[in-house]
C-alpha cells in the first residue's frame, strides 16, 4: 500500500507542478489516474487497516484538493463564458441576417 501511496502522491505533485499551465484534457487524465490509485488503496485498506503513518499521508495528499478544484473550477468558469458569448454572438448575428428569400420580387404600385 505504501508504493501505492507514493504513487498517489508523485502523481499529484507532478499536476500540482504544471497546475497552472493545465489544460482541462491534463485534469481529465489526472483524475482518471488518480482513480485508480485511490481504488486500489481502497481495496488494499479493505483487507488491510491503514496505519496512522498512511492515514496522514493520505489526509497530507488530499490537502492538495483545494487547490486542484480551484483549477478545475477556473476552467469551468472559462468555458462557461466562452459559451455565453459565443451564443451572444450568434443571437446578435441573427439579427442582422437577410430575413428574406433571395428569388422574392418587390412590386410597387403606382398611383
Amino acid at each position: 500500500m505504501d508504493e501505492l501511496i507514493r504513487g498517489l502522491d508523485q502523481l499529484t505533485q507532478e499536476m500540482l507542478d504544471r497546475l497552472p499551465d493545465a489544460v482541462y484534457e491534463d485534469l481529465e487524465d489526472f483524475v482518471e489516474e488518480r482513480q485508480i490509485l485511490v481504488d486500489s488503496i481502497a481495496e488494499k485498506v479493505a483487507i488491510c487497516p491503514a496505519s496512522a503513518a498512511q492515514m496522514r499521508e493520505i489526509e497530507r495528499i488530499l490537502g492538495h484538493d483545494a487547490a486542484l478544484l480551484a483549477r478545475m473550477n477556473a476552467l469551468r468558469l472559462e468555458a462557461q463564458d466562452f459559451l455565453q458569448k459565443r451564443s451572444q454572438a450568434k443571437i446578435q448575428r441573427s439579427a442582422y441576417e437577410a430575413g428574406y428569400t433571395p428569388d422574392s420580387f418587390l412590386m410597387d404600385r403606382k398611383k
